[in-house]
């Protein structure tokens, strides 16, 4: 079978490797173009052009996929079925309806929860302890289309969007081989979903990374862990910002305001919450590289009665 394979970022990958390994013939690959990266800005291209590359399969990057330029050369191709995985747009109906077998997506998430750009995040942020894939049948909705076949994982307590991802990606490129190969034999019934139980994971935003200390130690915790590696979460001591990369809730119920620094031990920064106390135990102050708070202590001073902010402040007292 011809399928046409559309995907971008990293959590792709295993899709499209899936995907050539199978019995069925990859045509054409479609892409986001190269964006700037880093610090330096240099143009970088997707984990998916690469692959196309190294297999030296004709690919596209277009900039506008509603062009009639693009559809022609879509169509050219021929797919029998158009394979997406993590590809960063919403199709609309003329690519939906060009494949005779349709356009079957890898969504990181147990649809109806968690449609959108971000359900590995949100997941992990809302404090669930599982999550999976859905494969479906792609509509013009967002994540709205009937479902071919689900598989769960756990998340573990110490897992953050950075280390679920990769497993629910290489989960991802299983479930997208199977759902094909069941397609083709047509031994699978796509399965409405449930509107009513549909909940939303929008794109995340530097933004969303700012601890609100008067909220719950473990939301903290879980905001920490879904937000790593990217857009971390980070907090403000005077003018500074510390970005936070590990948080545990610790026991305890301090009677001073939230985000009030109640103790520093060896291996931790005991700061008070909503309702508790949190140890930060990873963190990255500004202009400095990850360290654990072991490793910070010993060259700078942190002290009780600090206070933690959402914004910068130049009133913190000296130390």
């Amino acid at each position: 079978m011809r399928i046409v394979f559309m995907g971008t970022p990293e959590f792709a990958v295993p899709s499209l490797e899936a995907l050539l390994k199978s019995d069925d013939q990859v045509v054409g690959i479609i892409t986001q173009p190269d964006r700037p990266k880093g610090r330096g800005q240099v143009l970088t291209p997707p984990p998916i052009k690469l692959i196309a590359q190294r297999e030296g399969i004709p690919f596209l990057q277009p900039v506008k996929i509603k062009v009639p330029e693009f559809l022609a050369a879509l169509a050219a191709w021929k797919p029998d079925l158009i394979a997406v995985t993590a590809y960063g747009r919403i199709l609309h109906s003329p690519i939906l309806t060009l494949p005779p077998m349709g356009c079957v997506n890898v969504h990181g998430s147990l649809l109806p929860k968690y449609r959108g750009a971000a359900p590995v995040q949100w997941a992990v942020i809302n404090g669930e302890v599982e999550t999976g894939i859905t494969t479906m049948m792609m509509d013009e909705g967002m994540d709205t289309g009937a479902m071919l076949l689900q598989e769960s994982l756990p998340i573990f307590p110490e897992d953050t969007a950075g280390s679920l991802a990769p497993r629910l990606a290489a989960l991802g490129g299983r479930l997208l081989v199977e759902t094909i190969a069941r397609l083709k034999a047509g031994r699978i019934t796509p399965q409405p979903q449930n509107h009513a139980l549909a909940t939303l994971a929008p794109p995340l935003k530097k933004e969303d990374g700012v601890i609100d200390w008067t909220t719950s130690g473990s939301n903290i915790a879980n905001r920490v862990r879904g937000l790593s590696p990217w857009p971390g979460a980070y907090t403000y001591l005077g003018s500074e910002r510390w970005m936070v990369w590990s948080a545990t809730q610790s026991p305890g119920k301090p009677d001073v305001a939230p985000g009030t620094i109640i103790e520093v031990t060896k291996q931790s920064i005991q700061v008070a919450t909503g309702d508790g106390v949190l140890a930060l135990k990873e963190i990255q102050p500004s202009n400095s590289k990850r360290l654990t708070v072991a490793q910070y202590l010993a060259g700078h001073r942190v002290s009780a009665g600090q206070r933690f902010d959402a914004e910068p402040s130049s009133s913190e007292p000296p130390v």
